[in-house]
């Protein structure tokens, strides 16, 4: 059911995405780049564009609710919570009045034994923060403190943001390179007046594999820069909360490191988190979290 769920969102999105765009490059007059005349690179430059900032920021306006749908996050309702939720609210609260927040954000709780959170939204007056069932029931007060407080950093740094429109130029600039290189070697061997009547079969599968190259390029940098937001952020969650509170939540993941949970820890959800699944060798300049051991020596560093 959980898997039929996801599969459904992710097409009605996908779909959503493809309907808006193309109503926007027929609303703006995009012509096709591709004419009897070669490739128009004003048109392509302008295709790429929309369709990779916008791809990106339609993901962003869509991120809190997608995250709520597809990772079951209940709501807690400030006017009505008690028990546990109330007192999660409450710290959530003080920590962003802490941080000097003008907004509270939503809080939410998700049911997973993997002890971990995460923060979402399309800016500080549309945001949520959730956490765990696992990490609220693993965790001391000082140590939630510092997870709340990373994930309130995240926030306060636009992070989402930023994380949105890095992934947009990075898909913009694939987009182009792939066709722009595409284009030159299917019309390498042709004269200038023919050029443009290569095989429309090589031209696509040439962009199928330019694409293929250079999202993992550009996935490197979307990897490198986002483990440099979780620095960043543990930096904001040690002023907010404390750098001892900061260091105990994060030597608390790394306990608890083994507890992973295979139907909420998605790559996709992997880089909202406070913390992922390490990797090795070569693959670890594709994590979008650095080792919870380097972060915790930074922290240590700082005192």
């Amino acid at each position: 059911m959980a898997f039929t769920k996801r599969i459904f969102l992710f097409l009605v999105t996908n779909i959503l995405v493809i309907v808006t765009l193309s109503i926007v490059l027929n609303l703006l007059g995009v012509r096709p780049y591709l004419t009897s005349y070669g490739i128009d690179y004003n048109s392509l430059m302008i295709f790429c564009l929309i369709w990779g900032m916008g791809g990106a920021f339609i993901s962003l306006a869509l991120s809190k609710v997608m995250a709520k749908w597809t990772m079951g996050v209940h709501i807690i309702d400030p006017n009505q919570a008690s028990g546990e939720e109330r007192e999660l609210v409450n710290r959530v609260h003080e920590l962003c009045r802490q941080a000097h927040f003008t907004h509270m954000p939503e809080v939410g709780i998700y049911t997973s034994f993997e002890p971990n959170a995460f923060a979402t939204g399309p800016s500080q007056k549309r945001s949520l923060i959730a956490v765990s069932t696992g990490l609220l029931q693993r965790m001391s007060s000082q140590e939630l403190d510092g997870v709340l407080s990373h994930e309130i950093a995240h926030i306060q740094n636009g992070d989402m943001v930023t994380m949105a429109l890095l992934q947009g130029v990075v898909n913009a600039f694939v987009m182009f390179l792939a066709r722009a290189l595409a284009f030159a070697f299917s019309s390498l061997g042709k004269d200038e007046k023919n050029s443009s009547s290569g095989s429309y079969l090589g031209y696509t599968l040439l962009v199928m594999a330019f694409e293929v190259v250079f999202m993992v390029l550009g996935s490197l940098v979307v990897a490198w820069f986002s483990r440099y937001r979780e620095f960043r952020a543990d930096r904001g969650g040690a002023f907010i909360a404390g750098t001892p509170k900061m260091i105990a939540a994060l030597q608390a993941l790394q306990r608890l490191h083994p507890l992973q949970d295979p139907v909420t820890a998605k790559p996709s959800f992997n880089a909202l988190k406070i913390s992922s699944k390490g990797k090795q060798g070569f693959l670890r300049f594709f994590a979008s979290h650095p080792p919870l051991e380097l972060r915790i020596q930074r922290l240590k560093e700082s005192l």
